[in-house]
């Protein structure tokens, strides 16, 4: 699965107009209107006219860090409070395991919720194999997300918001 195709399925499941869309990107830093988000929607199998926008995995990560405030608002830090480094999309191993963990603090999943939207696409996860995916990269526990659990865990979210 490509950037793109992540948006566009995390778009479907969670019924996002394309204006919301801009929104959620420019509050994650990048400015984005709604013709661009219109090609950046766009499938790839469609007519090579060039029109579609590929999603870089910087552009995707802004996009799920401005998902979390636009659903949750902003978090200022407390004062005394070193901010922690959030975790970003360094190579397209990690981009699944990035959806997963933005996607769950956003929509503030508990791992039972998660569970719950892995088994309505018909797959079984354990908390052991689900903790493995959240995990800070270069853990020794940390597993990479692989396209078939991202897809099902997108799958299950449309079941859950759009069923």
């Amino acid at each position: 699965m490509d950037n793109n195709d992540i948006l566009i399925r995390l778009r479907y499941a969670l019924e996002i107009k394309n204006s919301e869309m801009a929104e959620i990107f420019k509050l994650g830093g990048i400015e984005v209107s709604v013709p661009e988000v219109v090609k950046i929607l766009k499938k790839t199998d469609e007519e090579e006219d060039g029109s579609q926008i590929k999603l870089t995995n910087s552009m995707l990560n802004s996009f799920l860090n401005g998902f979390i405030i636009y659903k949750r608002g902003k978090q200022e830090p407390k004062p005394g409070q070193n901010s922690t480094p959030e975790p970003s999309i360094e190579n397209n191993t990690n981009v699944n395991n990035i959806l997963l963990k933005k996607t769950k603090i956003a929509l503030s999943l508990t791992t039972e919720d998660m569970i719950d939207v892995f088994k309505k696409a018909g797959l079984n996860v354990s908390k052991g194999e689900l903790g493995a995916f959240l995990r800070k990269e270069g853990h020794k526990n940390y597993k990479v997300c692989l396209d078939n659990f991202a897809r099902n865990f997108l799958k299950g979210l449309a079941i859950k918001y759009r069923g």
